[in-house]
């Protein structure tokens, strides 16, 4: 390896330690269990966001043990309104084969980490070169862009071949195999600082940058053209009507989601594609007594949920289906989806 590239990797170990983050509460640890769970809610999530979320699931399941122990709907309880809930799944399946698989010990190596159930090869990596040091590249998002401006990388990323050939880039920039040890956990975080911190996908900090003399796209002026992309994910919309209904003391009648599907596997308000729809979900003697409220706007990431709320009163000898009903003080330990939850709380 040249020394430029040693050279590399030493400028990001030096700048994470004196102006990196150092103060998260899943940093200056080796423990796989709070690192992995912090990556996986940290997909597609805001660190302050995060913040929260971690400091209570760990209260409730403290280590991988506890866990794979809880029952799904505790999960989806502790990950309510973080989205992306095919993630909560996901880890709790992820902690059941740590158990049963391998004694309760998260694997040491990212091939071995990336059998496991939500855990993908930038994630395996992760967990693998900020726990137990092996020489291994992250590819994140943040990752992603510093790695494409530093080698001026212009293939399109969305092309499988070229993913491929970013990965060599990303793994041709690592410490020394002789600084492994030493440096491989600080030079991860490093690489994902300089994303969030400085790297940014708009007006880069260019002029703050460590590794700015080894950056192609800053030599050329262009840093804001990497990565290059050309298969963007179109935005949608669609609209839901929520039934919401309550009986005198307060009881909310809640369905499971099927998977897969929308909010699948949580607790919710019985949806349909339509107001019709919903009314002949009714007796109809209740029908008349609908109140339907304006429409609320729920934002995905690629997608526009509308939804609309229709409230009415039933006795609890009504039943709507499979569900079944629930009173407000079990609201708190289900999984519901972040707008059904706030309609709730609302009241």
């Amino acid at each position: 390896m040249s020394s430029k590239t040693d050279d590399f990797a030493t400028r990001v170990v030096r700048w994470q330690a004196q102006h990196g983050r150092n103060d998260l509460p899943w940093q200056n640890t080796r423990d796989p269990y709070r690192v992995w769970l912090s990556e996986i809610m940290l997909q597609q999530t805001q660190v302050a966001t995060v913040k929260a979320y971690f400091a209570r699931f760990l209260k409730k399941c403290p280590d991988v043990a506890a866990l794979a122990a809880a029952s799904q709907d505790e999960v989806l309880g502790l990950w309510s309104g973080l989205g992306y809930y095919s993630r909560a799944r996901n880890l709790h399946r992820c902690a059941q084969d740590v158990m049963r698989l391998h004694g309760g010990a998260f694997p040491a190596d990212a091939q071995t980490l990336a059998t496991l159930p939500g855990i993908g090869p930038s994630t395996a990596a992760a967990i693998a070169s900020l726990c137990f040091s092996e020489r291994v590249a992250i590819l994140d998002a943040n990752v992603k862009r510093v790695v494409t401006r530093v080698r001026g990388f212009e293939g399109d990323v969305a092309v499988a071949a070229n993913a491929r050939a970013l990965w060599d880039a990303a793994s041709s920039l690592l410490p020394t195999p002789q600084r492994a040890e030493q440096d491989m956990a600080r030079y991860t975080q490093g690489m994902m600082d300089l994303g969030a911190m400085v790297c940014t996908p708009r007006k880069p900090m260019c002029l703050h940058c460590p590794v700015q003399q080894d950056c192609i796209a800053f030599k050329n002026g262009n840093p804001e053209d990497f990565p290059v992309r050309s298969r963007k994910l179109k935005r949608s919309s669609q609209s839901i009507w929520l039934l919401w209904a309550q009986t005198r003391a307060g009881a909310v009648w809640l369905d499971r989601r099927p998977t897969p599907g929308v909010w699948a596997g949580l607790h919710c308000l019985p949806l349909f594609e339509s107001e019709a729809d919903l009314r002949n979900a009714l007796p109809g003697r209740f029908q008349e007594l609908l109140q339907c409220e304006p429409a609320f706007t729920h934002v995905l990431t690629h997608k526009d949920l509308h939804l609309h709320a229709c409230r009415v009163q039933l006795a609890a000898s009504n039943r709507l289906g499979e569900g079944r009903w629930v009173m407000p003080e079990e609201w708190p330990t289900l999984g519901l989806p972040a707008p059904v939850r706030k309609l709730l709380e609302r009241g």
